[in-house]
């Protein structure tokens, strides 16, 4: 498959990268001192994540660290993407930290340096330390204390060598699935953990900028925002009224906040109980924060249509497989065109600097056969999103990089081990690494002049 464009139509400083997380990667979930994560105990008790799987090992990063960052180094890429564990460096969440935890990620920090990769950090990615739970975890009051003691022992451990941060990793999604669904750790369900939730998320993004502000020099800080295109089944009233709801949950509550507009309303009756319920919080004008850039994470688009029986949204997908619509193996759409108006939608917001998708990918069923992985589809799929991003990029989306979802097959969350979307493929009982069919079409697209 050729590309009908080259890594030059870019330019030269654009940012070319890929996307991990410390749980999803790093194993060895309690030695060296590191403190559980909710994600530890949900695996271990929840019954929800699929096969029982657990991120115990998951791909072993934190003993193979050097082998994979050569990896990224060989594949092309400039820019590698991580979390920091927050029980990893602070085993309770706040009080002692731990010294052998901090030294990891100097030794991580160090080896990108050395291999001439950009470090990114990510601060949070959805692993908070359950002591912290125990104590209410991102509904407590105290989280923004506690989130504000994280942020500084990184920012005063790393800033003299990491640059790059992004504060939050999709907080819509933990917020929602953790605090509102129940179907992500901790596993807490309903309104009364959800509102205080984003609130708390909300603060906490633009603090940790602000941290990183203050004792960083020359930050370029970020956070992330997952996004997808909200398309009405018909264009009835009602869908399209539904598909508005939905916007504002999936697109807007995030992203608005940190731009000063505070949270959005639209004629939707949740939104006006969380503005209510928030009036009795202090500090809302410090959701606001000057990013230097804005993360983007976009993965699929959703239609919708108005659904009665659905609590609260009164909302319900139209799944891409019952519309014969392109999807990959998670059922999720394929929309290269969705993405490229997503781009163009975040980047025309008063105080949006410069944008990074900062995560893109796909999963499909890749099957190891004599040593090869050959994923066509995937490639495929880069491929057309590479192509809306560009031409976003060429109408003026001011677009400084782009990172893919992800290095190696990983701990997907929910969908444990089955849910394959690196571009080196895993076998999780010997943790040998095999370059997919993707990962030497990326190879050869990043060193193609």
């Amino acid at each position: 498959m050729n590309s009908v464009f080259n890594v030059s139509d870019f330019g030269k400083k654009f940012l070319w990268g890929v996307a991990t997380a410390a749980v999803q990667n790093e194993g060895a979930y309690n030695i060296d001192g590191k403190g559980l994560s909710v994600w530890d105990t949900f695996s271990k008790r929840s019954g929800k994540i699929i096969g029982a799987a657990k991120p115990y090992e998951a791909c072993d990063f934190y003993h193979r660290y050097k082998d994979d960052l050569l990896l990224v180094k060989a594949l092309g890429f400039k820019v590698f993407r991580f979390s920091i564990a927050w029980s990893r460096i602070l085993p309770e969440g706040i009080g002692k930290t731990n010294k052998e935890g901090i030294a990891f990620y100097h030794k991580v920090i160090d080896e990108c340096l050395q291999l001439g990769l950009i470090p990114f950090v990510t601060l949070y990615h959805w692993d908070l330390p359950q002591a912290l739970e125990k104590e209410g975890g991102w509904t407590s009051h105290s989280m923004l204390r506690w989130f504000s003691r994280f942020a500084t022992v990184c920012a005063e451990e790393y800033g003299d060598k990491v640059k790059n941060w992004i504060i939050l990793n999709e907080p819509m999604g933990f917020t929602s699935l953790g605090y509102g669904l129940g179907k992500h750790a901790p596993g807490k369900t309903g309104l009364n953990n959800f509102f205080p939730a984003v609130h708390n998320a909300a603060l906490a993004q633009a603090e940790g900028g602000r941290i990183i502000r203050n004792i960083v020099e020359h930050a370029n800080i970020g956070t992330t925002f997952s996004c997808s295109e909200i398309i009405p089944f018909t264009q009835s009233e009602k869908d399209i009224a539904a598909a508005n709801r939905m916007d504002i949950l999936l697109n807007r509550l995030f992203i608005e906040p940190s731009l000063g507009m505070g949270y959005p309303y639209g004629n939707f009756q949740l939104m006006d109980k969380l503005h209510l319920y928030n009036k009795a919080w202090k500090y809302t004008e410090r959701m606001k924060f000057d990013f230097d850039f804005v993360g983007i994470q976009n993965y699929f688009s959703l239609t919708v249509k108005h659904n009665p029986i659905i609590p609260i949204i009164n909302a319900s997908e139209v799944k891409a497989v019952t519309r014969n619509a392109p999807h990959t193996d998670m059922g999720w759409e394929i929309n290269a065109a969705s993405f490229y108006r997503m781009l163009k939608r975040f980047a025309a917001y008063d105080g949006v600097k410069k944008i990074i998708v900062s995560e893109n990918g796909a999963y499909f069923k890749d099957i190891l056969q004599n040593g090869v992985v050959n994923d066509a589809q995937r490639i495929q799929y880069f491929q057309d999103y590479l192509q809306a991003m560009l031409q976003a990029k060429q109408e003026g989306v001011n677009i400084n990089g782009y990172f893919v979802w992800t290095l190696t097959d990983n701990f997907e969350w929910a969908e444990g081990y089955r849910a394959r979307f690196g571009l080196i493929h895993v076998d999780f009982k010997t943790q040998l690494r095999t370059i997919k069919s993707s990962g030497y079409w990326w190879r050869n697209f990043l060193n193609r002049k």
